[in-house]
């Protein structure tokens, strides 16, 4: 699934996210509204992961997204 669909998706997508990334909160997720570089930014800061490490969870996460 391309990020695309998950940022115009992004309220449904939520769920799906604060499943994989528990510790990022609501406000985050409101913050970050679909956008992919906030994504990355707040799991950096969140779970103290390097950018690498948070773009290839992300990576995974889209391909095992099949909405």
């Amino acid at each position: 699934m391309n990020w695309d669909t998950i940022e115009g998706n992004w309220k449904q997508f939520k769920g799906d996210i604060r499943s994989r990334w528990g510790k990022l909160t609501d406000d985050q997720l409101d913050v970050i509204a679909g956008k992919r570089e906030k994504l990355v930014g707040h799991i950096q800061e969140t779970y103290g992961v390097t950018r690498d490490e948070a773009e290839k969870q992300i990576k995974e996460f889209e391909k095992a997204t099949k909405k």
